[in-house]
């Protein structure tokens, strides 16, 4: 017997993901456990800025009116999803990392020193760029969690294969599961980077990521382990 698969990830990436799954035959539910919103933010000068550095999707959705002086101008992004989000936004997308934002950070090596904006979420981590790179950060959305709903509880309780896309989705679907007394063991994870599978913690009933960090990856690693 196959284990129903469960999508916690907020909208519009919920929808996105679950449209993409039936493209593939795969049956999933959507289950969010956040939302995002958009925060008032001081947009600085982008002649004060080489370029734009973004570790969510998020990033760019929200960031709101402020974002089209940007429109030509070059964007380090955290992976494949944010760059097409960026791109739809009009921004040019230099670099794509694949492992985190850090990571990415630190495969820039200018010749002269730059300035990078970063766009980020109320909780974010803190980055350490390598030699003349400056970032300095504006905070342009949040990201509002949700309890476990009972259903979904019961649900999971019975096992289930759950999709994780994001490091503190991850830390709050756990912690959600331990409130509400749903066994790990029981559980399934993919997640979308190995990060994402540390933060879930231990206990799980098994945890495998993506080969790529991208939805298409996330799918299929998904039809794989739902058997």
């Amino acid at each position: 017997m196959s284990l129903p698969i469960i999508v916690v990830r907020p909208e519009p990436g919920l929808s996105a993901t679950l449209e993409a799954a039936e493209a593939i035959g795969l049956r999933t539910r959507g289950h969010p456990l956040a939302a995002v919103a958009p925060l008032k933010w001081d947009a600085p000068g982008d002649a004060d800025f080489d370029a734009l550095l973004l570790g969510s999707a998020n990033a760019v959705r929200h960031a709101g009116p402020a974002l089209t002086r940007w429109q030509g101008r070059p964007a380090h992004v955290v992976a494949e999803a944010t760059a097409s989000a960026a791109r739809e936004a009009g921004l040019r997308v230099e670099t794509v990392g694949e492992g985190g934002l850090q990571p990415l950070v630190e495969t820039l090596r200018p010749h002269a020193p730059i300035r990078l904006l970063r766009l980020a979420g109320e909780r974010h981590r803190p980055l350490s760029p390598p030699r003349g790179v400056a970032i300095e950060t504006r905070i342009v959305y949040r990201v509002d969690y949700r309890q476990l709903p009972p259903d979904l509880a019961q649900r999971l309780r019975h096992g289930a294969l759950v999709l994780l896309h994001s490091g503190e989705a991850a830390r709050h679907f756990a912690q959600e599961c331990d409130r509400c007394g749903v066994g790990r063991g029981g559980v399934a994870i993919a997640a979308l980077a190995p990060r994402i599978a540390d933060l879930a913690g231990p206990g799980w009933r098994e945890v495998r990521c993506a080969p790529q960090p991208t939805d298409a990856a996330l799918l299929a690693l998904a039809r794989d382990m739902c058997h």
